[in-house]
């Protein structure tokens, strides 16, 4: 869930919420956010990258915004390597934030 902070009719620009990335693991030990999310600024029309690194490789990570699960489209593009889960926001709108 995200606030939108427009400056002004002709050049709007989004406070975008970081969203939340959950993650699963079927081994014993838990996985840990070692450094988490943070809230970005975007223009409007432009792409904003979000990334988490997580304590295990490859775990399962789940990004939604509010209760709604994201998957990768042309809006969203999702990747995970090793530690890092990456989500990217293409063509940034208000409604985004």
């Amino acid at each position: 869930k995200c606030q939108s902070n427009c400056v002004n009719q002709d050049l709007a620009q989004a406070s975008i919420k970081a969203p939340v990335a959950s993650f699963f693991s079927s081994l014993a030990l838990p996985v840990l956010f070692k450094k988490e999310l943070k809230d970005k600024e975007a223009e409007e029309g432009a792409a904003v990258k979000f990334q988490c690194e997580l304590t295990k490789d490859n775990a399962t990570v789940e990004w939604r915004k509010g209760t709604m699960e994201l998957f990768t489209c042309a809006k969203y593009e999702i990747k995970l390597s090793g530690r890092t889960a990456e989500l990217v926001i293409h063509n940034v709108e208000p409604e985004d934030a």
